[in-house]
Order: C-alpha cells, then structure tokens, then sequence
C-alpha cells in the first residue's frame, strides 16, 4: 500500500446527556486505533451541536495524548476565525511539548457552527472570516519563526506541522500558497472534484518545513463483515443527519434497527443518493476497493475515515475490518 490511513473522530453524542460517554468512548478509540496501527488519529470542533461533544479539541487532545503512546494526534481542526493566533500557536506548542513528534495542528475557515453561535464565540460579537489568510500568515510566523514577537512559549518544537483543512478550492489555494499540508473533507463535500487536489499539488510552494505536497483526504466509511449491515449503518447516518438539518431531530438519534423500518420518501431519497459518492460503504474487499479507488482519482498521500453510526462497537468494528483488509 503506497498510502496511510487515518481515523477522523467526531465524540458523536447519542443523546442530550450522553456527552460523557462519547468523549470517553473518543478516547478508547483512539486507544483501539493505535492498537490497529492506523497512522493518525484527529478530532473535530463543532459548537453548540450537542450531537458531537467535541467542542475543545485542544483540551481532548491533552487527554488522548496521556492515554495513548505513539499514534499522531491531531486538531481536525480548529477554527481559526474564532481565536487569537497567538493563543493557538501557545496552546499547540504546549501540546507539541507534551507529545513530542505526535501533535498536527490542522486549521480551518468553517464556523464549525451555525452563525448564532459563531457569534458568541467572537469577542466582539462579529465572526472575521475574511480575515482567515491573515490569521494563518500569522499563526505560521509565530509557529516557525524563532524571532516572533511576542515570543511564543513553550518554544514551539521545529516538528509541530499545521495543515490546511477545507472542502473546496478556496482552501487549496490557501494551502498551496503557504506550503502547508492539506486535507480535503470529502465526507462533508462529495461533490468536491480531484482539480482541487491537482491545483493544491501543482501550484504548491515548498515552504521551511514541507518541500513537496502532501495530500490527505477524508472520506465516510462504513464496513461490516455483511454487506447488507454496512449499507444500512451508512443509511442510518444519513437518516439521522437528514432528520437533524431538517427539524425533525428532537434529540433522539435513531439506531440502525430502527433505520431499517423507517419510512424513505422521495426528498429523504434524493438526499441519500446526492451524499453516496467519495463513501465506502460495504464488506472489507469492497471497502477496500472504495478507498483504492478515491486514493487514486485525488492522488492522496493518506486516506483519512470517518464513521459515525450508532452503536460504538459498529465503528469498531468498522475501523478493525479496514486495516484488516489492507494487511
């Protein structure tokens, strides 16, 4: 195999009180994936979504950090626009100082959020998004340069890496300017075409710490050893997602048992079949197949899965079957 995988976390919360238990159950995968020998385990930011605990990713890396021993570890990411660069490039510093050699400090633009909340975060009450270049011509000077004022302490360690998070081209464009590593969130745009990966690689300025490219992308993975399971985990995905953006979600994430029996009028139809492709959905040989597949068609250096279904022992299982399938 001429690729790395990775795993994507999200802390996925089954229910209003149940933050507890995904955060420990974040943990114990990350744990379970370094057992597996995936190459990088991140999490995610998301505010005011109680679906997904994770809304400090820098205060549960600390906590992966203890308890795990040489899986990478990474922000997938924080959102810049909501924070002072200065403090983020202290925070991952001190992290990096932590976990020598394991810590990537991805960034990303995305509000990670709807704007209400986006609002709250900001201490002035306004969002910047349009100051997002400025922050990350920043947050690389005070990372990378030994002379910054103010100076960042801890000392930032010369192997911390940052990388460029997005789902289209904006973000490509970002990374290949700054020399940054770059990843390319397939799982939240499908749609999004390997010209973003070609212009990220060919107009890639090689930068003090990272000479050529590096592609990564993420992608929604669901395998099961039956391949009628795993279809109907990624159907309950999608469900559950679809009942959420819609209203209809009162807190009450279906499991795929009751997936199976759910009712899928044409507009739910339509919205699964829209999200199917860049999945990899189905038995590990087809699972395998999938991920080979879209490697390939964005020449990615590493493949990065993320599988959010009910049951934890389903995304267990899931992340097993794949390394599995490649060994």
């Amino acid at each position: 195999m001429n690729f790395k995988l990775s795993v994507l976390d999200q802390s996925f919360a089954r229910t209003f009180d149940s933050a507890t238990t995904a955060l420990k159950e974040t943990i114990e995968m990350a744990q379970f994936c370094e057992q597996l020998g995936y190459h990088r385990f991140w999490i995610s930011e998301h505010h005011g979504f109680v679906a997904l605990a994770g809304s400090a990713p820098e205060v549960l890396l600390s906590a992966l950090g203890a308890a795990t021993n040489k899986i990478r570890l990474g922000s997938g990411g924080i959102m810049l626009p909501h924070y002072s660069s200065y403090k983020v490039a202290e925070v991952f510093s001190m992290l990096a100082n932590l976990y020598p050699e394991r810590i990537d400090l991805g960034i990303g633009r995305a509000p990670g959020t709807d704007m209400l909340t986006a609002s709250a975060l900001a201490p002035n009450g306004r969002p910047d998004f349009h100051k997002f270049p400025q922050q990350v011509e920043e947050l690389w000077h005070y990372l990378n340069n030994e002379n910054a004022e103010p100076t960042v302490s801890p000392k930032p360690p010369k192997d911390l890496p940052m990388w460029m998070l997005g789902s289209s081209q904006d973000s490509a464009v970002l990374a290949a300017q700054h020399g940054l590593p770059y990843n390319l969130a397939l799982f939240i745009n499908p749609h999004a075409s390997a010209q973003v990966t070609n212009y990220y690689q060919q107009h890639f300025k090689p930068s003090a710490k990272h000479e050529t490219p590096y592609t990564s992308v993420t992608i929604a993975t669901f395998c099961a050893e039956d391949e009628d399971y795993a279809h109907l985990l990624a159907k309950s995905y999608e469900v559950n997602y679809y009942r959420y953006i819609t209203g209809e979600w009162q807190g009450d994430f279906l499991t795929p048992e009751q997936v199976a029996e759910y009712p899928v009028p044409p507009q739910l139809s339509a919205f699964i079949q829209q999200r199917l492709p860049r999945r990899a959905i189905g038995t590990p040989a087809q699972v395998k197949a999938n991920i080979e597949e879209i490697q390939a068609q964005f020449d990615a250096d590493e493949v990065m899965m993320i599988s959010n279904v009910y049951h934890f022992e389903d995304r267990k299982k899931s992340f097993e079957l794949v390394k599995k399938a490649f060994s």
